[in-house]
């Protein structure tokens, strides 16, 4: 009976200690569009995540992953999963615009800090919770809007996703574009599972704008892009970073030529001049991406993921001096640490949060490229 007695102490003993080592882990819930109509987009985001580190300043990462199918509820669902089960000190997520923006709910209700994968309106970014890993939409916007105005462009027809994502750059315009010299005389919406959007670019064509904008993103941005050409549209398509992917170049094929992108850095990492302050990170995020996925695999969402874990990186050791991992102390002081321990340069951009700006990013994270023969190349 004492032998037993003392078995049962010494497996009690042994599950508090292995209890409190794995209160130390960090625990990091991701979810991510990795099927879906957002899939061409999750997928890198997933991918990406098997090149994170095991362990940050000692302490283990406990990684979780889920996919969310780009399903708003669904990924309310996975983030609760990992605010109230999970007890994750952070949350990352998601690819689509929709389900970010259900993740930030959820972040700001349990207090956990999101690192939003896809780009979300201001109204989001300014939750205390979430900080946003893709170039906000009034950088990119501005970026374009420029490089329109430059190329002597006075009006503009808009197709975009019928859904957030599209709103997003609708709201770009009005809040901007007129600064620019610059009209929007029709706009268009299409579903991201359609397959065909003739009847809209028919509309567009026939207002004879002097520029497309397409407000869409991964190789559902190809859709407008292919019909505007078969329908002998030959003036000047600028595509958001949502669309710079080699997968929509495959697609696109020769529409593509000549089409203006803004984009992350990342793409054309080895053609940014050495003194980039972007090009050391995009370079090792390019070279073990590629190195396991394959030549050409490369894409900005997965960068986002790249990024948000060179932040952790600097900001979990600074939470550390402040609290336990696995507490809601930590998720607060891993919130402060990463608001206010910047500037962190990633391959995307040099990020530096502060309270009053969870974007995050300036003019460094922006480039301008244009594709011709189905390659990206920089706009000199």
């Amino acid at each position: 009976m004492k032998k037993m007695i003392g078995r049962i102490a010494a497996a009690a003993l042994i599950s508090t200690c292995m209890t409190g080592m794995a209160l130390a882990d960090i625990t990091i819930g991701v979810t991510v569009s990795s099927t879906g109509p957002g899939a061409a987009l999750g997928i890198p985001l997933k991918n990406s995540v098997e090149l994170w580190p095991t362990e940050i300043d000692g302490e283990k990462l406990n990684v979780i992953v889920l996919d969310d199918a780009g399903d708003p509820s669904m990924a309310t669902t996975n983030a609760r999963r990992f605010a109230n089960d999970d007890k994750a000190d952070v949350i990352v997520g998601s690819a689509l615009t929709p389900a970010s923006i259900a993740i930030s709910n959820v972040a700001a209700e349990s207090g956990v800090p999101h690192l939003a994968c896809s780009p979300v309106p201001p109204n989001v970014a300014a939750s205390k919770w979430t900080f946003v890993m893709p170039q906000d939409a009034g950088l990119i916007a501005r970026t374009l809007f420029e490089k329109m105005q430059k190329d002597g462009v006075k009006t503009v027809g808009y197709i975009g996703f019928s859904d957030s994502y599209g709103d997003l750059w609708v709201s770009q315009f009005k809040a901007a574009g007129e600064k620019y010299g610059l009209s929007m005389i029709a706009e268009e919406r299409y579903a991201r599972p359609d397959t065909s959007v003739s009847g809209q670019v028919l509309k567009l064509v026939a207002a004879r704008p002097d520029a497309v904008f397409v407000g869409a993103s991964g190789t559902g941005a190809a859709l407008p892009q292919l019909a505007l050409r078969e329908r002998g549209f030959t003036g000047p398509i600028y595509q958001t970073h949502g669309a710079v992917t080699f997968d929509f170049l495959r697609i696109a094929g020769a529409a593509a030529d000549n089409t203006v992108f803004a984009s992350g850095p990342v793409m054309v990492a080895e053609l940014q001049p050495d003194s980039s302050e972007t090009k050391k990170e995009g370079l090792d995020y390019v070279t073990a991406y590629e190195g396991k996925f394959g030549a050409g695999t490369r894409t900005q969402f997965g960068a986002h993921i790249h990024d948000a874990m060179a932040i952790l990186k600097k900001a979990i050791p600074e939470a550390k001096k402040k609290a336990k991992p696995g507490t809601p102390e930590f998720r607060t002081a891993l919130r402060d640490a990463i608001e206010a321990g910047g500037p962190f340069p990633a391959s995307q951009g040099v990020f530096e949060f502060t309270p009053e700006n969870h974007f995050g990013l300036d003019k460094r994270a922006v480039v301008l490229l244009t594709a011709k023969d189905g390659k990206f190349d920089l706009v000199q």
